[in-house]
C-alpha cells in the first residue's frame, strides 16, 4: 500500500503525495483555475494533469530533483543554476497571459502593503527597527515600472525539477500571470546569492542586480508574519530573516 505524503499543509491549501501522484487541495477554485491554465500556456516543461475534482487537482510526479531549497544548502553544479536561468528565460518570452499575477502587483499597491507590514513588523517586536527600516529603504528600487511578462509568480527553488542540466518541469503556478520577470528571478535566487550570476549566465541578458536586492528585502519583509501565523519560521538559518541581515 502506498503511503500518504503530506508535502505541505496550512489554512489555505495542502499538497499531498500518494506514490507518484500529488493531490492538491484548494478551497479558493480560482487558484486551481489559474493553474491549469497557465500550465497549458507555458513553454517550458509541467507536470501532466491527471484529472481535477474540486477542489482537488491531481499531477503526475516530475522526473528530476531540486536542485535546493530556502534554508538549506545547494545541490546543483554551476551549469544546472544556469539550465535554470534559461528556462525561466524562456517563460518569460512568451506571450504573457491576459490576467495579472502574484508578480504583477502596481507598485502603489506593493507600497502601501510593505508599509502597513513593516509597521507592524515593529510595533509587534518581530523585527528590530533597523533592520526593518533599512530593507524598506533596499526594497523602494523594487516599486518601479516593468515590461508585462509571463511569469511564475512563486518560483522558489524547490519548485524547479532538473535532471543533470536539463530542466524536467516547474510546479505550483496558481500565483501565474502577467508580471515583472525580476520579481521570478529573485524569487529562484532567494537565500541562495551565490548561485545569481550563475542563473543570469543561463538568463542571457542583462539585469539591473539593485532591483533583484529590492524583491529580496520585499518578498522577505511580507513573508515573515505571515509564515509565522502559518506554522513556518523564517528565522531559520538561511531563510527571510537572515536574507534580510544579509542586506545590511
Amino acid at each position: 500500500m502506498e503511503e500518504v505524503e503530506v508535502v505541505v499543509a496550512h489554512a489555505e491549501r495542502a499538497t499531498l503525495r500518494v506514490g507518484d501522484v500529488f493531490l492538491k487541495v484548494d478551497a479558493d477554485q480560482a487558484r486551481i483555475d489559474v493553474e491549469v491554465e497557465a500550465m497549458s500556456l507555458a513553454p517550458v516543461p509541467t507536470p501532466e494533469v491527471l484529472w481535477r475534482k474540486p477542489p482537488v487537482l491531481a499531477i503526475a510526479a516530475l522526473p528530476g530533483t531540486t536542485i535546493g531549497r530556502l534554508g538549506g544548502p545547494s545541490t546543483g553544479a554551476s551549469s544546472a543554476w544556469a539550465a535554470a536561468g534559461a528556462a525561466i528565460r524562456k517563460l518569460h518570452d512568451a506571450p504573457p497571459p491576459p490576467w495579472p499575477g502574484r508578480a504583477g502587483r502596481s507598485a502603489v499597491a506593493l507600497a502601501a502593503e510593505l508599509d502597513d507590514e513593516c509597521a507592524s513588523l515593529v510595533t509587534s517586536g518581530l523585527l528590530p527597527t533597523d533592520l526593518v527600516t533599512h530593507n524598506r529603504r533596499v526594497a523602494e528600487a523594487a516599486l518601479r515600472p516593468w515590461t508585462p511578462a509571463f511569469t511564475h509568480g512563486d518560483l522558489q527553488i524547490a519548485h524547479v525539477f532538473l535532471d543533470s542540466d536539463e530542466v524536467t518541469g516547474i510546479i505550483d503556478w496558481s500565483e501565474a500571470g502577467r508580471g515583472d520577470a525580476l520579481y521570478d528571478l529573485a524569487t529562484f535566487t532567494l537565500g541562495h546569492e551565490k548561485h545569481l550570476d550563475d542563473v543570469l549566465a543561463g538568463y542571457g541578458t542583462d539585469i539591473d542586480l539593485d532591483v533583484i536586492h529590492a524583491w529580496w528585502s520585499l518578498r522577505s519583509l511580507l513573508a515573515v508574519r505571515w509564515l509565522i501565523e502559518h506554522g513556518f519560521d523564517p528565522f531559520a538559518p538561511g531563510c527571510e530573516v537572515d536574507v534580510l541581515r544579509s542586506r545590511m
